[in-house]
């Protein structure tokens, strides 16, 4: 599975850290062990549908603990119903970078 999770909290953070609350989102993914590359409007994972989705719901649940007053997240999904073969993150960007 392969998703991508674009978090918006509102305030976007701090007047200290001006994305503290995009941070707090992006360092549960970093902590997931899980495959993911931070884009400049996004975050896109890849891994197994039972760590994926919940993680996805952890990383919406961390800006509001980090201290937004509200997230609104968008989550794109990509699933195959026979994985073996399926893209991954590296098989759909590599051709893309310098």
């Amino acid at each position: 599975m392969i998703t991508e999770i674009h978090c918006l909290p509102r305030p976007t953070g701090t007047d200290e850290e001006r994305y503290a609350y995009v941070h707090a989102a992006i360092a549960v993914i970093e902590a997931s062990g899980l495959t993911f590359e931070v884009g400049a409007l996004g975050t896109t994972v890849e891994g197994e549908p039972d760590e994926v989705w919940p993680l996805l719901r952890r990383v919406h649940d961390a800006c509001l603990a980090a201290g937004a007053d509200s997230v609104i997240t968008v989550i794109k999904v990509a699933q195959w119903a026979v994985p073996e073969g399926a893209p991954s993150i590296a098989s759909l960007t590599d051709r893309y970078r310098g």
